[in-house]
């Protein structure tokens, strides 16, 4: 999972940054309306989480701007400002969920996954192919039922690879979903992780396979 956030005050958004990333989620942090309007336009994302004071503006301005472009990605209000009248007008201006701070990182984890379960065109929650299911909204694969433990790169390869099975996953799109923009990338790190995915799923006899699509990218899918 690949999150957008736009927050002002820096140890907010490193202690959620952190909080965030041990449940294996990626986070593209920005502090102004300016910055998360090209990061939007760049990046895809599967949420945002928007605070509402920033320092060029109202964060909610933001939200039609999002909605006009037909971009239908989950945003999350996180504000201060918790008064009934700014949640109703986040609501109406497009918002999915509105949280007051101080919050509880355990209930944004279980509101991201309540919105991203309301999305229509997501994929199904549970993906299956040859003996390994993964459950999207926990990011958990398991093998016939049992979990499976995977480092946190390799884990956001297979859920980037199982999230669009049976079909080619650019490298671009790959390395989006694993590394934020921040990140320093070493040429041949990406790959790396895709080898050890392989080498891994092939031992536990997982019944899928990674075939890699020269110059293009990577595919899963069941092993034939």
């Amino acid at each position: 999972m690949r999150i957008l956030l736009v927050e002002d005050e820096l140890d907010m958004a490193g202690a959620l940054g952190a909080a965030l990333s041990k449940h294996n989620i990626v986070i593209d942090h920005v502090s102004s309306v300016g910055d998360a309007r090209e990061a939007v336009r760049l990046h895809a994302y599967d949420a945002i989480l928007l605070d509402r004071q920033m320092p060029d503006g109202e964060g909610l301005r933001l939200i039609p701007e999002i909605r006009a472009a037909d971009i239908d990605t989950p945003i999350i209000v996180l504000t201060a400002h918790n008064d009934h009248e700014g949640r109703i007008r986040g609501l109406d201006l497009g918002a999915d969920d509105y949280m007051g701070k101080p919050f509880v990182v355990e209930e944004l984890i279980a509101r991201l996954r309540a919105v991203l379960r309301r999305q229509p065109l997501l994929s199904p929650d549970v993906i299956t192919a040859g003996r390994l299911s993964f459950e999207v909204s926990h990011m958990e694969p398991s093998l016939d039922g049992k979990p499976v433990i995977l480092p946190r790169r390799e884990l956001l390869v297979l859920a980037a690879l199982m999230k669009r099975i049976g079909r080619t996953v650019t490298r671009e799109a790959l390395a989006n979903a694993v590394y934020n923009f921040d990140a320093e990338i070493q040429s041949n790190a990406l790959d790396s992780h895709v080898s050890r995915l392989r080498k891994k799923l092939a031992e536990l006899d997982a019944g899928v396979a990674i075939h890699t699509i020269r110059g293009i990218g990577y595919l899963l899918k069941a092993a034939e």
